[in-house]
């Protein structure tokens, strides 16, 4: 599976372009602020059906413009995919397939799966529990469509009991009868995410260990825990024996919207605090890595991976072994930008591979030059 054509139109940036790919690497090079990461933000809509930086659609609209749209050719099993995703200001996202519009676009996720690598990423890192469950969840939701569903519903029980445990301080009262369905059912879809994530984290924790190996050496130890509060019993007793502190605080203290990640280096330090920011980001890069071998393996095609501004805070020899890992076969269609096409040009010159480099200058794409 790979893209071969993307056209945007009053895209960010962008008034009108249009490009064709190399089914191996691509690259978008220029000046901060050219565009480069725009145009791998128009091949995530095609994909994920949403921007991986703003989650406004009516944002990416060029200015003194009223609608934008992103459209690719994807080639999947030598059988072409047009995707289309179009919004005129103050109406409804358009998402077609072949010319055909979604019911839903949870329908879409996981059919053209890929991996965005990102200075963003660096959230995962520092802030809170909630962008590593993001993180978590945004991969499982791509091998598993059913995934999303579930924690709509979870999220939704979960308000409907903060809104019961709030209106105690209003009324005087409980009404325990609603808290126990409610307890209930939050208990059994709960425990669904929570076997969903175990399962994930069986399969993603060695990829993720192999990945940072490779990229540092072996030089530096690191650790990657999943962490939830079911680990030591089941969610139905965790609601029972934190009534009384929920009744308190007047919310839902315990369940698996308190799940973490814990990211370590060396004896059990937090990364956040005592990691490098070239230790973090290669931190970040093997999770990235792993998703995409998790994504691989779980599906029938290989993942298009995207590479942002990959080779900053990366020094010379881990670049070097990135570049030349994401060549390889078990890899599939790879988009890069960066501030010098020609350290680009000479990385894969280098290694021998083909790729394809679009030169990129204030919204618009000038130049095209084959190298490797």
């Amino acid at each position: 599976m790979w893209l071969k054509q993307l056209a945007v139109f009053n895209f960010k940036n962008y008034t009108e372009s249009s490009l064709e790919f190399l089914p191996e690497i691509n690259a978008f090079a220029g000046a901060n602020g050219a565009g480069k990461t725009n145009l791998l933000d128009a091949i995530h809509y095609l994909a994920l059906c949403k921007s991986y930086f703003n989650p406004i659609d009516s944002q990416h609209i060029k200015k003194g413009f009223d609608w934008f749209m992103v459209q690719g050719e994807f080639e999947r099993n030598e059988m072409p995919d047009i995707i289309s995703c179009s919004l005129k200001r103050n109406q409804k996202k358009q998402f077609k397939r072949n010319k055909k519009d979604y019911q839903r676009l949870a329908d879409h996720i996981g059919l053209f799966p890929l991996v965005m690598i990102s200075p963003n990423d660096a959230v995962i890192v520092t802030e809170g529990s909630e962008e590593r469950r993001k993180f978590m969840d945004n991969v499982i939701s791509q091998t598993d469509n059913h995934y999303l569903d579930i924690l709509i519903q979870y999220n939704k029980i979960l308000l409907q009991r903060n809104v019961l445990l709030k209106q105690v301080k209003e009324k005087g009262v409980l009404d325990l009868g609603l808290l126990d369905i409610l307890n209930l059912q939050l208990a059994e879809v709960g425990e669904r995410i929570f076997a969903k994530r175990i399962q994930f984290m069986a399969e993603f924790l060695p990829e993720f260990e192999r990945y940072y190996a490779f990229l540092t050496e072996g030089a530096e130890e690191v650790s990657l825990v999943y962490e939830s509060p079911l680990m030591g019993t089941d969610f139905a007793t965790l609601l029972r024996d934190s009534m009384e502190k929920d009744r308190v605080l007047e919310r839902t203290s315990q369940g698996i919207h308190k799940d973490d990640l814990l990211f370590t280096i060396h004896d059990n330090m937090a990364l956040k605090k005592f990691g490098s920011q070239g230790q973090q980001k290669s931190f970040l890069i093997a999770l990235k890595l792993a998703q995409y071998s998790f994504l691989r393996n779980n599906k029938t095609c290989k993942p298009i991976l995207l590479l942002d501004d990959i080779f900053d805070k990366l020094d010379a020899n881990r670049t070097k072994k990135l570049m030349q890992l994401v060549s390889e076969d078990e890899f599939g269609q790879i988009f890069i930008t960066d501030t010098d096409a020609e350290r680009i040009k000479d990385i894969f010159d280098e290694i021998a591979q083909p790729i394809r480099i679009f030169e990129v200058k204030e919204g618009t794409i000038d130049v095209q030059e084959e190298a490797g």
